[in-house]
């Protein structure tokens, strides 16, 4: 119990220094005459939990993970991107693009020489179009995906490295929905990937965090069925990577293997047939809502996670097919 205390309660302390960066953007022009389209449902949730393999689920008996896949639609053999990195990985999860398109190949805050993400993002194509989005981010390095304009709130640590424990992200989300009701959320849980780089993938250390993290998704389910009515929101839980020894970014099957989990409404429960890719993530979020992912993305909706009539009524609504 005090290692799952300090896991959850300790950020990275290595280069922390700097401001959290927060981001509160006023109501997009005309965003009150735009109205979200038919999609499958109004509002979904996208939970990423760094560094998580996906055999670790089982082995260490993440209760909340088991009962979504239970429920819902699975696959325990998704794949992420090479470099499979935190930030390149997430940032192909959240644009549909594969790091030659999207830029980012490095992984760590490099904002000040290098700027933001240039890409469209799913927060960005779903507020143009009258969606609310936030987006709570528990490592610094994801301010290259604050693009202005794209969230109505959005927060990241400060410094290069700093990072935030999955206690304070739990905290922050369950006072931000105590008013909004954001039509696409997304929340980051980085304890499997702290523990990893420190004591090694699949110890008992990694369990514990493992473990912290899963009660992080019971809460953010409880919170959302708070926010949202039970049956109101669809669920995708999935990882930017795995790893191995004491790293990750290789193409080891142990590092780009990632689960990919579907829960919710509109949700045909069983396992998923089929190749399914992190970039496939951000197809997914929009085709959910009723949008149209961009033409040149890469990824397409995981429309076989869903039940037939629902992918069918939302493939009419936004002219898409899927996989």
């Amino acid at each position: 119990m005090a290692l799952i205390g300090a896991l959850a309660g300790l950020p990275v302390l290595a280069g922390c220094a700097g401001k959290p960066h927060f981001v509160v953007e006023s109501p997009v022009p005309g965003a009150a005459a735009l109205q979200p389209g038919p999609g499958v449902t109004r509002h979904v949730v996208l939970v990423s939990i760094d560094g998580l393999r996906p055999d670790a689920i089982d082995r260490y008996g993440a209760a909340t993970l088991q009962r979504l896949a239970r429920e819902g639609s699975w696959t325990y053999a998704a794949t992420t991107i090479m470099p499979s990195k935190t930030l390149p990985s997430h940032t192909s999860m959240l644009t549909g693009e594969f790091p030659a398109e999207h830029g980012m190949q490095w992984n760590t805050n490099r904002t000040g020489a290098r700027g933001l993400v240039e890409v469209p993002t799913v927060f960005g194509v779903a507020r143009a179009r009258g969606y609310q989005t936030a987006a709570f981010f528990s490592k610094a390095k994801f301010q290259h995906l604050q693009q202005p304009g794209t969230l109505d709130y959005s927060q990241a640590p400060g410094g290069r490295y700093g990072g935030w424990s999955a206690r304070k992200t739990m905290e922050d989300v369950e006072e931000y929905l105590t008013d909004a009701r954001p039509h696409l959320l997304f929340v980051h849980l980085r304890e499997p990937d702290y523990a990893g780089h420190l004591y090694g993938w699949m110890t008992p250390a990694y369990a514990s965090a493992v473990r912290v993290a899963d009660q992080a998704v019971a809460k953010i389910i409880a919170l959302a069925d708070r926010a949202y009515g039970r049956g109101g929101y669809t669920l995708i839980v999935t990882a930017d990577h795995g790893g191995h020894g004491y790293n990750h970014g290789s193409d080891d099957p142990r590092d780009v293997t990632i689960p990919w989990i579907a829960w919710g409404a509109g949700v045909q429960p069983g396992p998923l047939g089929g190749r399914v890719e992190t970039v496939d993530t951000a197809a997914t979020v929009l085709w959910l809502l009723g949008l149209r992912e961009p033409s040149d993305w890469a990824g397409t909706p995981v429309t076989t996670a869903f039940d037939a009539a629902t992918a069918a009524a939302a493939a009419s609504a936004t002219g898409g097919g899927g996989q």
